[in-house]
């Protein structure tokens, strides 16, 4: 065994490794205006489908056991939370499968 035998395939993984950082640095970043307005619809409808569906439950449980408005008004608070939880998890990244992350743009002058 000489010294090319134990670096051949460290070498070999180098230079794929650095194939593929040309590749992706060379690519230009993906910002199109469908995917702002995507994600401006999503946040908006996210919202909205929390607080009525926290109304809807609250009016139904006032209905029911005739406690109006106090049942709507805590639902109401409770589908406000999920729905800003909601837009957070979206925000961060965290509404994607299991050990998937959006990929975030690097900052001037900062390198992942």
């Amino acid at each position: 065994m000489g010294e090319d035998d134990r670096n051949g395939p460290l070498h070999d993984f180098s230079d794929r490794l650095a194939d593929a950082r040309r590749r992706r640095d060379g690519k230009a970043p993906k910002a199109a205006p469908k995917e702002g307005l995507g994600a401006a619809m999503r946040i908006g409808v996210e919202l909205v489908a929390a607080l009525g569906v926290g109304a809807a439950i609250g009016w139904g449980l006032d209905r029911w056991l005739d406690t109006a408005p106090w049942l709507m008004v805590v639902f109401f608070v409770l589908g406000a939370a999920a729905g800003v939880m909601n837009v957070y998890r979206y925000m961060s990244g965290m509404d994607a499968a299991p050990g998937w992350r959006r990929e975030r743009p690097p900052r001037d002058g900062q390198e992942d």
